[in-house]
This record gives C-alpha cells, sequence and structure tokens, in this order.
C-alpha cells in the first residue's frame, strides 16, 4: 500500500493506540553518544600516566631515608659465571608487584673495589631500582675499560642474570667513581640510549665530553685533590652539551674519598635523578628544578633546568 502523507509532506499521526516505534532506536542512539563521549574523556587520562613510576609520591624525607618504601634482597654475581666484568653484587627490590624496575651499573674506582660504594647499592635498591655494583678485572683498570666493562654488566644484568625479569632493558643507567666516573662517562658516549649517567668525583684525562647523549649528573667534591674539580668535574660538565641535559653538583669541602662512604646528598641527588630520566617520573623534578638553594652541603650547582 502506498505510504500516506499529510499536505504538509510529513508522514501521518500515529493511530490512536499505537505507540511510536522510533523510542528504542532514539534511546540507543543517546547510549551510543554517551558511551562514545565516556570513552574520549577518558583516553587523556590513560595517556597521561606514567607506566614507570614506582613507589609513593616522593618528599625530602623520602629521598634523604637510608631505606625507600622497597624491600630489598641481594645477589652475589661470581667472576667465574661472566665475561666482560669481574662479577659483583646485585641489590634488588623484592616485589614486582608494581612493574619491572629500571636497572644502572656502578664502577669502583681505581685500585678499589665493590665494597667501596656498598653502602649505595641498597639504598638506590629501595627506591625502586635493580643495582649491580661491580668489581673491575683489574684494580688498576683504566677509565676506558671501566666503561666497557659497565656496558657488559648491564649486558648481563638484562640478558642473563637471575634477576632479569625484574628488569626493563629499556630503562637503564651508569654511575661510578673517580676512574669508574670517567668510566661512566665513557660508557655515556658509547651508548646514548642510556636514560641516566651519574660520574662520582669523576677521574679521566680526557676533558672533551661533547659527545654525550645521555641526561648526565655529574658529582664533583669541592676538596678534592685527586680528580680536582676545575681540571675535570667542571670541565666534564661544561663540555657535555645542554640539550643532553646536565648538573653538577659541587660536595661542600668534600675530598675525592666522599663517595665510599654513606652520603645523604649523594644519595638524595642521585635519587631524584635517576627516578626523574630513567623512570620519567616528573614527580622528583621538584628536587632538581629549580637548583637546591640553602643547602650547606652543596658548594656549587649548576643544570639545564627546566628539562624537557
Amino acid at each position: 500500500m502506498p505510504h500516506r502523507t499529510t499536505p504538509s509532506g510529513s508522514p501521518p499521526p500515529a493511530r490512536p493506540g499505537r505507540r511510536p516505534r522510533r523510542g528504542p532506536r532514539r534511546a540507543r542512539a543517546v547510549a551510543a553518544l554517551s558511551l562514545g563521549a565516556a570513552l574520549l574523556t577518558a583516553a587523556p587520562v590513560q595517556a597521561a600516566a606514567n607506566p614507570y613510576e614506582r613507589g609513593p609520591a616522593p618528599t625530602e624525607a623520602s629521598i634523604e631515608a637510608v631505606r625507600g618504601p622497597f624491600a630489598t634482597a641481594q645477589t652475589t654475581v661470581s667472576p667465574l659465571s661472566v665475561s666482560g666484568f669481574g662479577g659483583g653484587t646485585i641489590y634488588y627490590p623484592t616485589s614486582t608487584a608494581e612493574g619491572t624496575f629500571g636497572a644502572i651499573a656502578m664502577s669502583p674506582g681505581y685500585t678499589a673495589d665493590q665494597t667501596s660504594l656498598a653502602w649505595l647499592g641498597p639504598r638506590l635498591a629501595s627506591q625502586g631500582f635493580v643495582v649491580l655494583i661491580i668489581d673491575t678485572l683489574t684494580r688498576l683498570d683504566q677509565p676506558a675499560s671501566r666503561g666497557r666493562q659497565l656496558e657488559a654488566a648491564l649486558d648481563y644484568l638484562t640478558q642473563r642474570s637471575s634477576v632479569r625479569t625484574r628488569i626493563d632493558a629499556t630503562r637503564l643507567g651508569v654511575m661510578g667513581h673517580s676512574m669508574g666516573g670517567g668510566g661512566t662517562l665513557e660508557a655515556a658516549v658509547d651508548r646514548p640510549g642510556l636514560q641516566a649517567a651519574i660520574p662520582l668525583a669523576p677521574w679521566n684525562l680526557t676533558k672533551s665530553w661533547t659527545g654525550v647523549r645521555v641526561p648526565t649528573m655529574v658529582i664533583g667534591a669541592e676538596s678534592d685533590t685527586i680528580a680536582p674539580v676545575a681540571s675535570h668535574s667542571i670541565p666534564f660538565y661544561t663540555s657535555i652539551p645542554a640539550a643532553s641535559e646536565k648538573a653538577y653538583l659541587e660536595l661542600d669541602n668534600a675530598s675525592h674519598f666522599a663517595p665510599n662512604t654513606s652520603n645523604t646528598t649523594i644519595a638524595k641527588y642521585s635519587v631524584s635523578w635517576l627516578k626523574r630520566f630513567i623512570d620519567n617520573d616528573t614527580r622528583y623534578e621538584q628536587f632538581l628544578c629549580p637548583a637546591p638553594q640553602g643547602d650547606r652541603a652543596i658548594s656549587d650547582y649548576r643544570d639545564t633546568c627546566p628539562h624537557t
């Protein structure tokens, strides 16, 4: 039967006693629009979340604490079981309930062994990192060799170690003291994909590090007579391109051996730098930018704030 229209060309009114049939379709359309709007609203929230954040929001007290929020354990790495470095000790968070962690390899200085930095291993691990403090192949190894050993240690951590499943191999950093600090810079040049580097009272005959592309915090010691800041830490820092992100922290009236004993200033700013760049955790930016003010333990601080 042909469809009748009214003179105005619109469909005729519904017959008495018969409900219009458009109601359910309209309800479904409204529901679909509401669901779409909800999804559009939710998407930016998911995109903005940082999947690498580990632990509660930081405070001044939490980054100065001897132990952070994560329980830790340690395991010995025999020199007989590895190649490219001399073994060492791994410190790691015991729980992976929040996900995997970034990892750090750390080298001691000339004539020293891993025990010279042992205080820092569990301290960093308790803040949410896997840390391997190495012994070097020989105690007389020069910075270039120590840099290669740090790289070998990272490869071991991420590929063959007993804790490899706890590690996100895309989030790695290096640290070291004295010639180990010089080796840290060597490794940063060789592996620009690293997320962070922290040379501690670094020593190296090479003074220009324009090839560094890794966010680097150089920690010098004001009264260092073995690696004087004027001929080591400061030129190292100055030569690193600003675009790489960098900071220079100088420990007030400290000697070359300041990193060999528990040091709150070294720990708190190392934690902040590693969290900011290995974990991309901007909650720690507050401790780095603007530059620390009024801290009597710091005689000089320079930076590239704000970080991008």
